[in-house]
């Protein structure tokens, strides 16, 4: 069963909720998130990206620099910037996205559940990603980005969000400068409390949709404040890791799509020979959006093309038969001579976000060969979790991103 439970946030103080929320601290690099910050000082990614107080020369995972995050929390809250709740509740939090909404309940998951693959993971995650959140949220006492989690559609929770956001006024109602909608809504009542509390005990699992990192990272603190605290009950607000969970038929994937930096040495016409043992090749009159799986654009010396994976490739197989995977097995590494995606420098990653203009774009510029690519799907994700499978890097790309900020989770003992 789920296990979840409310807790106290701290959540910025009415009329500050729109200036405070951040995107996540690592969709930006070094240099966009200093001019971030200086546009807006009161964006929580001055916490969450404390090295932007500093000068370049500043490494920033400098120990000033975490010290830094602490001592901007702890004045922020000081000076009221954020609020707490007098009892530990549950939120609700909806966001819009090009009409579609997608409504996610706020509370602590269990650090023991993770651990015991209750909640699943897709993805690996790397020590040195780990090292940094891990020191942030040790120093700060406080887990300051929510885990996007989801779980399979329930009819009793379905209800139980719906009667709130009807019968309730949200607390928060903004619209952030890229055009996604939130709204918030507080869940204190104590008897709505337990029916949502025992409601997830009669789902047999949650799945991270994204923030593997994020999560990986709080429960090592978790571990390591039980190192520290040999005589913990288990009630210890350390036990548990900030998430917003999500009915899995609430939510899409978008693409995530790939550029090449060359031809592996081959010329154009070698190229596009070889692609045709495993893909039916055709060119193609503009843009190519795959629209169905098993199918690929590719962009090439200003040409669209749209690649049909040829049945013999094709497979059942929760890994295998990914997008992701037969682009890799059958045509980037045999053909491109990408052997492995995650450190290989020949090779980028684009976000469906930023639309098939931007695999043209990086084509013009600094890559020779882009793949479009059908979004992986929902129901793709949770057979690889639940195979106790590891999707290939890069294979999901959710939007819109959870704002950091609008819930904080103190974890002192």
């Amino acid at each position: 069963m789920a296990i979840i439970k409310p807790f106290q946030a701290y959540r910025p103080a009415p009329g500050l909720e729109q200036q405070i929320a951040a995107l996540p601290y690592d969709v930006y690099n070094r240099q966009e998130a200093t001019e971030i910050v200086k546009e807006n000082p009161g964006s929580f990614l001055a916490i969450d990206r404390a090295e932007t107080a500093f000068q370049a020369d500043v490494d920033t995972y400098d120990e000033k620099v975490y010290a830094k995050a602490n001592e901007l929390l702890q004045s922020w809250i000081a000076e009221g910037r954020f609020i707490q709740e007098d009892k530990p509740c549950y939120y609700l939090y909806e966001q819009t996205f090009q009409g579609r909404k997608q409504t996610g309940i706020v509370a602590c998951a269990s650090i023991d559940e993770y651990q015991q693959n209750i909640i699943k993971k897709h993805e690996n995650t790397r020590a040195d990603k780990e090292a940094d959140r891990i020191h942030h949220v040790d120093t700060c006492s406080m887990q300051t980005g929510p885990i996007f989690l989801a779980y399979r559609a329930q009819e009793t929770l379905s209800a139980l969000i719906g009667a709130e956001k009807e019968n309730h006024a949200p607390i928060y109602d903004f619209i952030s400068e890229d055009g996604i909608g939130h709204k918030v809504w507080l869940i204190a009542e104590d008897k709505q409390i337990q029916q949502i509390t025992e409601a997830f005990q009669e789902i047999p699992a949650l799945y991270i949709a994204d923030g593997h990192h994020r999560c990986a990272s709080a429960v090592k603190v978790g571990v390591k404040r039980r190192e520290q605290y040999p005589d913990f009950t288990g009630t210890e607000e350390f036990n548990s890791f900030l998430s917003v969970i999500f009915a899995d038929s609430e939510l899409a994937i978008m693409d995530y799509n790939r550029v090449v930096k060359d031809l592996n040495g081959l010329s154009k016409d070698e190229f596009l020979t070889k692609i045709q043992d495993a893909f039916l090749l055709k060119e193609s009159s503009g843009q190519v959006a795959p629209a169905a799986k098993g199918c690929f654009g590719m962009y090439l010396d200003g040409q669209w093309y749209e690649l049909q994976a040829k049945p013999e490739i094709c497979s059942e197989d929760a890994v295998a038969g990914l997008d992701v995977s037969i682009l890799q097995d059958y045509l980037l590494e045999p053909i491109l001579g990408i052997q492995d995606p995650k450190t290989d420098k020949r090779i980028d990653f684009v976000g469906g976000i930023r639309g098939l203009q931007e695999l043209e774009k990086r084509v013009h510029t600094d890559m020779q060969v882009a793949f479009s690519m059908h979004p992986t799907s929902m129901a793709e994700l949770l057979a690889v979790a639940d195979a106790k499978r590891l999707m290939p890097p890069k294979s999901t790309w959710f939007e819109p991103k959870l704002r950091s900020g609008l819930f904080l989770h103190e974890i002192e003992r």
